[in-house]
């Protein structure tokens, strides 16, 4: 069974994985050769193309293989309502469009509800690591994480994700910018409307005001 999207998700055995790999590599050998690469008597290619496909499907592209993160939600017994906050998660993923690496930061809030579920605070950072680990283009990433927080979550006030990320794709070739800075976000609940936030409280203005206040590190 194929991926219908690129950014998809079909769970695979170990067994699948390495005909995944078997198949992949006998693949990379036809592209070197079609880019005019002696690579068999290389000795530092001679290896290439297994390490390439094997690359992709342990780590590139992982999270197309992965079973999704088990996130145990629990109940919010002291009737918390303030924003649960995790910045600067680390985003390694792959462009569809080029195969070429994008990375930065996510960042990532909810608010729960008097009577609504809480999850570990690490386990956002699963959700982000699950969905970077595909190709795609960013703005599917942040949406993804979204949706994935707020079906884990259920009853919120909202939930809010921001993904700022430098593209290789624009950085190596293209436009061949050394610096440059994609930004996105997703909003729903009182992170996209203030004004239905039932303590009055500018929930969008303190997620990007926490996201400031981050120190961050090269990109």
């Amino acid at each position: 069974m194929k991926l219908k999207a690129v950014n998809g998700n079909i769970p695979k055995t170990l067994e699948e994985r390495n005909e995944i790999i078997k198949t992949a590599t006998s693949a990379y050998e036809k592209f070197l050769d079609a880019l005019g690469f002696d690579w068999r008597n290389d000795p530092n290619s001679v290896d290439t193309p297994h390490r390439v496909a094997k690359s992709y499907v342990n780590d590139l592209i992982t999270g197309c293989y992965d079973k999704a993160p088990k996130i145990t939600a629990f109940d919010n017994t002291d009737q918390y309502r303030g924003i649960i906050f995790q910045g600067n998660i680390t985003v390694n993923s792959l462009c569809s469009h080029h195969h070429l690496p994008f990375v930065g930061f996510a960042h990532v809030a909810y608010i729960p509800t008097k009577t609504g579920k809480i999850i570990g605070l690490s386990k956002m950072n699963r959700i982000v690591e699950h969905y970077a680990r595909r190709p795609q283009v960013q703005e599917n990433l942040t949406e993804q994480i979204h949706n994935h927080l707020d079906n884990t979550i259920g009853d919120s006030l909202g939930v809010a994700v921001m993904v700022e990320a430098t593209h290789f794709c624009a950085k190596i070739r293209g436009v061949k910018h050394n610096y440059g800075l994609m930004k996105t976000s997703r909003l729903s609940g009182v992170f996209l409307d203030p004004s239905e936030h039932p303590e009055g409280k500018d929930a969008r203005q303190e997620f990007y005001d926490f996201i400031k206040t981050l120190k961050r590190g090269e990109i």
